[in-house]
């Protein structure tokens, strides 16, 4: 038997727990995980416990997958703010590196960057939805975070882009939307035809392609993603936030309005 007044006012805690910080602090207490729980009940008082536990849990469903939800949620919180301090510690690194490509209004008072390859069938279905958000707010600027991660024609791609650059903003531009507007993948020569068609001179892009500088700038971006917990394209960062996936204009936009209001 379980003694009256100790194990019955442990219970009515534990439920009251239930009730306020969900299952998993109720199971951390009923778990003798603490020194005083572990000095305060024998162990057939721990195993009755145990038992109502579980006949609880068995009656009530429900407590277990609230308890999940609250964890996930709890652990979703965790990472994100690893991740907003990961951001904050590098924010040169993601905002304002001179090797990145940057679009929008290079004075603006908010920074959206994207990771991104053009071999990515989301980051060429978000590209609409970027361009609207860019259209729409005179105020952002945007980063160019080249990071092939789809094979030798992403980094090609992605070399060329690069050095177009190296030529002119516009040129880059021009080049980014084209290669992310392409139809299947993407190969060395089709890039090239893009370059050419645009105005590019081949040979001159081809040599500047070679600069080990340029390899400097995809592999720095893909450090930085490693950093960053950016595993798949694309991937947008602003403020102290990493939006994964490909997002629609009113997530994007919400983000954006979040850091204006932090000032």
């Amino acid at each position: 038997m379980i003694k009256a007044p100790k194990i019955r006012i442990f219970v009515l805690t534990g439920l009251a727990l239930l009730g306020t910080f969900s299952l998993a602090a109720f199971l951390w207490l009923a778990s003798g995980s603490t020194a005083r729980s572990q000095e305060a009940f024998t162990p057939e008082e721990k195993k009755e416990l145990g038992e109502f536990v579980r006949e609880y849990l068995i009656r009530n469903p429900k407590v277990i997958v609230e308890a999940i939800q609250e964890l996930r949620r709890r652990q979703a919180a965790a990472t994100q703010a690893r991740v907003g301090d990961t951001i904050a510690a590098m924010s040169n690194e993601v905002f304002a590196s001179e090797s990145s490509p940057v679009g929008g209004n290079p004075d603006g008072d908010v920074t959206l960057v994207e990771f991104f390859d053009y071999n990515c069938p989301y980051c060429r279905a978000v590209k609409p939805t970027v361009f609207e958000v860019l259209k729409s707010d005179g105020k952002l600027r945007f980063v160019y975070k080249e990071f092939p991660i789809l094979g030798e024609s992403s980094v090609f791609a992605a070399k060329a882009a690069l050095a177009a650059n190296r030529r002119s903003q516009d040129l880059y531009e021009e080049l980014h939307n084209r290669l992310l507007d392409a139809k299947g993948r993407l190969t060395e020569e089709s890039v090239l035809a893009v370059a050419a068609d645009i105005g590019l001179d081949v040979a001159r892009l081809r040599k500047d392609m070679e600069d080990p500088a340029i390899q400097t700038e995809i592999d720095r971006n893909k450090a930085l993603a490693q950093r960053l917990g950016i595993t798949g394209t694309p991937a947008f960062v602003v403020g102290r936030e990493v939006l994964s996936g490909a997002q629609s204009g009113p997530t994007l936009r919400q983000a954006i309005r979040r850091v204006r209001e932090q000032g």
